[in-house]
């Protein structure tokens, strides 16, 4: 196998809003890229990007929770942000990237956690807590899903990953921009930084190709294991937050996967946000917090 990309540290110098040093560790001889914020033993917000986002996606919602005495860990999956990145897209599974979120969250041993997801942070982050819900008292979900492959797949959702597989070297950063109009440009370029050549984004042309379609695709069975977890074993509490302009997980979809959540208040609407809810982040974190206090 082709050695795995490494983004030149230059591409992330001088990104607007986003201070934090990085952090690394290893996982399975990969080195993976992570945010670690505040005081160990306080409260953990985990905080999980999808796709074709990284780490910068939560850089509005940091610091209300930093300034609230919570600690923020925010990864970035293998084929994103300053992760390293295999060219191969066979690499790039379901299973792979569960295999790396459960592992970290081992690996840091964190506990008292709210999850916090949106797009594939969700289709991933919402099968770990099962695995190990001592570790997890809170949950905050974006604009997402569960992949279960027994419902179809919106036209909306098929319609993008076509226009991925068309785009091969897609702009991420233009593609952030048109969905976030309020992002400056050097904030849309945030995007793009972590991908120097179009083989560098193996892991974004695979995202929308995994989403589980059938009952038997690979993700599908353990996702419902989720569901059917959600439903009855999650104790925590629940904030579900919903960027009401987002054409594909927008307040139908959401307010189906609140139903299947034990705890789950209703949805609160941003009426502004879009997909990317976090780039509306701050009033979201705020909105959180609120709750949970």
């Amino acid at each position: 196998m082709p050695p795995p990309i490494r983004t030149p540290d230059e591409r992330f110098a001088s990104l607007p809003g986003f201070p934090w040093r990085p952090n690394y560790l290893d996982w399975r001889g990969l080195r993976a890229h992570y945010l670690d914020q505040g005081a160990k033993d306080a409260p953990v917000l985990l905080a999980l990007h999808g796709e074709p986002t990284w780490s910068y996606l939560y850089r509005r919602m940091i610091p209300p929770f930093l300034a609230a005495g919570w600690r923020v860990v925010a990864p970035d999956f293998i084929g994103f942000g300053r992760s390293d990145k295999p060219v191969e897209e066979a690499f790039y599974t379901f299973e792979m990237h569960r295999a790396f979120l459960l592992e970290f969250v081992e690996k840091l041993d964190l506990k008292n956690v709210a999850l916090a997801v949106q797009d594939w942070g969700g289709l991933l982050g919402l099968t770990a807590p099962m695995e190990a819900p001592e570790r997890y008292s809170r949950l905050l979900i974006m604009n997402t899903a569960l992949g279960t492959g027994d419902a179809p797949l919106t036209e909306g959702f098929l319609a993008w990953r076509a226009y991925v597989n068309k785009n091969p070297d897609m702009d991420c950063g233009k593609l952030l921009g048109r969905a976030c109009p309020h992002l400056t440009p050097a904030q849309a370029a945030a995007y793009e930084a972590p991908f120097p050549d179009a083989a560098s984004k193996a892991g974004v042309r695979r995202f929308p190709n995994l989403v589980p379609d059938l009952p038997d695709a690979p993700g599908a069975a353990v996702s419902r294991r989720a569901r059917d977890w959600w439903r009855s074993g999650w104790k925590g509490e629940a904030f579900m937050a919903v960027g009401a302009k987002d054409p594909v997980l927008g307040p139908p979809v959401m307010s189906a996967l609140q139903r299947i959540i034990r705890n789950c208040p209703e949805p609160w609407l941003h009426a502004e946000g879009g997909h990317f809810l976090q780039e509306w982040g701050e009033e979201v974190a705020r909105e959180a917090l609120q709750r949970w206090t």
